[in-house]
């Protein structure tokens, strides 16, 4: 059984052309077009996955109109005298009715009918610029290969400058300790200051004292109300006569107590 004629138009349609050198990136761009009144999916295929990117690898292209696929060829040793048999397929077929997500993608290939599978095959070129191929006419072969990944060795930093030197004291010896113990003990303690008592503090306690101590301490069982008392009435009596019998009874009651 005869396959399909590819319905997608490839341009270019027959190889993809890549520019050196090849010490860096190189890109190639394809274009596919959709003549037709259907949608399209594709997906693009190579020999040597390794080392290309392609940029979409697959998609749908809409009824009429085209899509741009870029081919990225990775830095390598170029060898002129190595041939090329690097190549990519573009399979393609028919767009099923509906929504198309990766997964309906992913399954959709998996599944599909092989009769119903339509593909293009192209060969890469690797195309050199004239001063390349002057230096090889020159038979200068280095300027295709690639500089060297190996990282530059790594400066060796000396200990001092990152390690923080700390002094070291010196061991001592018997006599110098006992040296030390005797500055020690030759050091005369510090006495505490201590303010000195006053002669009224050492003035022996009175009755009068022991009497004037409990007319100042108030009461520790206070308690506070609100019924004040009434307004006395003023007497005929003179004050200093209250204050005088007042103190009398009280130095009599302290003997007593006493």
């Amino acid at each position: 059984m005869s396959k399909l004629e590819q319905v997608l138009i490839l341009e270019p349609s027959g190889e993809l052309k890549f520019k050196g050198p090849f010490t860096e990136v190189v890109t190639s761009n394809l274009k596919l077009n959709n003549p037709t009144d259907k949608r399209v999916c594709f997906k693009v295929k190579t020999t040597a996955p390794r080392r290309y990117c392609v940029r979409p690898n697959s998609g749908v292209v809409e009824p009429s109109s085209s899509i741009n696929v870029s081919v990225m060829l990775q830095p390598f040793d170029y060898d002129p005298q190595e041939k090329n048999k690097h190549k990519f397929m573009v399979q393609s077929m028919f767009a099923p009715e509906g929504g198309i997500d990766n997964e309906t993608m992913v399954n959709m290939w998996k599944d599909a009918d092989q009769t119903q599978l339509m593909d293009s095959k192209l060969k890469c070129v690797f195309e050199l610029p004239p001063e390349a191929l002057q230096a090889l006419a020159k038979g200068k072969t280095n300027v295709f290969k690639l500089e060297s990944s190996t990282p530059p060795p790594r400066k060796s930093v000396s200990a001092p400058s990152i390690i923080k030197r700390v002094p070291v004291r010196p061991i001592k010896n018997d006599l110098d300790a006992a040296k030390e113990a005797k500055e020690v003990a030759a050091v005369p303690p510090v006495k505490p200051n201590i303010p000195k008592p006053s002669p009224e503090a050492k003035r022996p306690v009175t009755q009068d004292d022991g009497l004037r101590q409990r007319k100042a301490t108030p009461s520790d069982n206070q308690t506070f109300t609100t019924e004040f008392a009434p307004v006395a009435q003023r007497s005929a009596i003179p004050p200093v006569l209250y204050l005088l019998a007042a103190l009398i009874l009280g130095f009599i009651l302290g003997k007593f107590i006493l």
